[in-house]
């Protein structure tokens, strides 16, 4: 009987296809479809945008021509229902609507899982069985297999479920949760567009937002597969258990992280050292931080290590840095006139901050020299703190030679003993008593010769 319903139904469907207001249809249809690509083509602008959700990178791509498309062609059937028999839209209506849900969920997909191959997999796995529900639904074999999945029934405790309500449930949930990706991530992007400015604050807010969705889709899902969520108490209360016991340094984390964010003593951008390890916070999420160093290497540190641990940052209240570079000048240089020069000399270097200004001051009295420390300022610590020493250090090294300041060697007075003691020393060994004293005045002299190092 069903199938006879069905082939019927197949039968009148090409019947339609080959009645000649099958053209008027078609025409109909290709007009509907030219004017979405035309409102889409508006609503993009000349210049195109950034690929979005709606509109794609090419506008035909995107959400907003199939909807359109299919807004356009509904109603374009129901204007056509009493002048021609619908056999062209019948077809057209269930294509657009699936390609509809194919882009809505490979975008949301895309946008929020960029980089996953499961999300590939499950995108691949969507499309077929959405073009299988077109090809049941246009032949009239749907509502059949819809009554044959009904029959399929079994029980859960008190509640009755049949296979047809859990294909449903997981074709509502499946939405749910792209829908609910969707928003969190406009939202996240609406949040993080706004420039530098409290960062971490709207950091933490995009992920609040985007855990809340993810909840309330989660129990929109469940609820959509026929599961009690009063059962889930049970659940709730031995996962409260596990994160007391094995999962709670993972909770720990989660809190510090939140705790970071909001007290904002850790900021996107900011330069900071841990454990030895120095770099730039690059992103913060709600289990750890990245931190990337200048040399390209990035360190994933848990967020209650920042919590509980000692960290520095060069950032906090102010990006201002300071740095210094010693330098040995040789005694009996004049050491008033070399500060001037020496201070000139660092301000000659670009990132060198004029104020505060830069200083040099004579720190020690060494054995080789005299020993001047030159202090000055940066405001980027992030662009490096090598490269800019070495600007200071070369303009140092062109003011010391044009002042014709000298750079001392180190300096050592060796004092040996001469080989004329070599005949008393053999006098000893053999047995002569003499002291010293009466030995021949040649026999214990002794040379002193300074030795400069290179």
């Amino acid at each position: 009987m069903a199938s006879t319903f069905s082939l019927q139904e197949v039968s009148d469907l090409l019947d339609g296809l080959f009645r000649p207001g099958a053209l008027t249809e078609l025409a109909v249809l290709a007009g509907c479809l030219g004017l979405a690509a035309l409102l889409v083509r508006l609503l993009r602008g000349r210049q195109a945008p950034k690929a979005s959700i709606w509109i794609g990178r090419r506008g035909v791509d995107g959400v907003l021509f199939p909807v359109l498309a299919l807004v356009l062609a509904l109603v374009a059937k129901v204007a056509l229902a009493s002048i021609v028999h619908a056999a062209v839209f019948k077809v057209a209506v269930p294509v657009l609507f699936s390609l509809a849900v194919i882009r809505l969920v490979v975008r949301v997909l895309h946008a929020s899982y960029p980089d996953s191959q499961w999300m590939r997999w499950f995108e691949r796995s969507l499309s077929w069985l959405a073009w299988l529900a077109v090809v049941l639904w246009v032949t009239g074999v749907l509502p059949t297999v819809l009554d044959i999945l009904d029959d399929v029934r079994w029980k859960i405790g008190t509640n009755s479920m049949s296979l047809r309500s859990l294909v449903e449930g997981i074709f509502s949930g499946a939405i749910a949760l792209v829908l609910v990706l969707w928003l969190s991530s406009a939202i996240e992007r609406r949040l993080m567009r706004e420039g530098a400015e409290n960062l971490s604050l709207r950091k933490m807010a995009a992920n609040s937002v985007r855990v809340g969705l993810l909840a309330i889709g989660l129990i929109v899902a469940l609820s959509a597969m026929g599961i009690d969520l009063t059962t889930l108490g049970v659940l709730g209360g031995a996962l409260g258990v596990g994160i007391g016991f094995g999962l709670q340094k993972i909770a720990a984390n989660y809190v510090s992280g939140f705790v970071i964010l909001a007290e904002r003593s850790l900021r996107i951008g900011d330069m900071v050292k841990i454990d030895g390890f120095e770099g730039r916070i690059t992103d913060i999420r709600t289990r750890y931080t990245v931190i990337r160093s200048l040399g390209g290497r990035e360190s994933v540190v848990p967020n209650e290590t920042l919590i509980t641990q000692r960290v520095e940052n060069a950032s906090l209240a102010d990006p201002r840095l300071l740095l210094a570079t010693n330098v040995q000048v040789a005694y009996g240089t004049d050491v008033r006139q070399l500060q001037a020069a020496l201070e000139q000399a660092a301000r000659r270097v670009p990132r060198v901050l004029a104020d505060p200004p830069p200083s040099a001051w004579l720190s020690a009295f060494a054995p080789d020299g005299m020993e001047m420390v030159v202090n000055f300022w940066i405001s980027d610590p992030e662009n490096g703190q090598g490269n800019v020493r070495s600007e200071v250090n070369l303009q140092v090294l062109e003011t010391l030679n044009a002042l014709g300041v000298r750079i001392p060697f180190p300096q050592r007075v060796v004092h040996g003993l001469s080989e004329l003691v070599l005949p008393g020393l053999n006098a000893q060994a053999s047995g002569d008593t003499r002291s010293a004293s009466e030995l021949p005045a040649a026999a214990t002299a002794t040379s002193s010769v300074e030795v400069k190092a290179p």
